[in-house]
């Protein structure tokens, strides 16, 4: 760990991520290495909605879309084959654990954390409750943007409390429209009529973090 970092957040404890072996048949993904228009992260992308809508729309973004779960995630791999778009790379893994190891510093303009696992009986696995979140800002650009959205008001009240308590992050609070169709989660949460939250929080310039210049192949920062 780098000394004597004056860091922009009030998190003090710090994620291993040298801890982190690489994901089974881990690859490093081309459009990590040579990105030829703008990075974009989701994170549990179920069986894949929000990321085929989104490389459809925006063609000048490459969308990397993560998820752990077998069989989701298949279903997810399936339709992107359908699809065939050059944009779009989804990925088998953990997505802590692939983070760590393929994505650069300072090299991703947003990310999506659209309707978590609530982790209502263990909060620590809450996504700006874990030390891993300063590692993901850390891969964040400046001015870039991280999406979070859920239907359970005390998990977003929380992510609020985090963000602007412990992440120190200019951040927006709003309610998902009752038109949205970003994921399959969504569908079903307004069409029952209950109120879809959304937390926008934007990495500002000059954001210091444990790893803003930490590789994998690094012993230490």
């Amino acid at each position: 760990m780098t000394d004597n970092l004056e860091l922009s957040h009030q998190q003090e404890r710090a994620f291993q991520p040298q801890r982190l072996s690489a994901p089974r048949d881990f690859l490093m993904p081309d459009a990590t290495l040579t990105p030829k228009s703008s990075l974009v992260l989701e994170i549990g992308a179920g069986k894949g909605k929000h990321a085929l809508s989104f490389a459809m729309q925006n063609s000048d973004k490459h969308l990397i879309a993560i998820e752990r779960t077998r069989n989701k995630f298949e279903a997810f791999e399936k339709l992107a084959a359908q699809q065939n778009s050059a944009n779009l790379t989804a990925i088998h893994a953990d997505a802590i654990a692939w983070i760590v190891h393929a994505i650069a510093p300072n090299s991703i303009d947003s990310i999506y954390i659209l309707y978590p696992n609530p982790e209502q009986h263990n909060p620590n696995q809450q996504w700006l409750n874990m030390p891993f979140f300063e590692f993901l800002l850390s891969r964040l650009q400046v001015d870039g943007e991280i999406i979070l959205a859920t239907n359970i008001e005390t998990y977003m009240d929380n992510a609020e409390h985090q963000a602007n308590e412990v992440w120190c992050l200019p951040n927006t609070r709003s309610q998902v429209a009752s038109s949205s169709q970003r994921t399959h989660f969504e569908v079903k949460y307004l069409a029952r009529q209950e109120t879809c939250w959304e937390l926008s929080m934007k990495k500002p310039e000059g954001y210091q973090t444990r790893f803003d210049k930490w590789m994998i192949a690094d012993v230490s920062i």
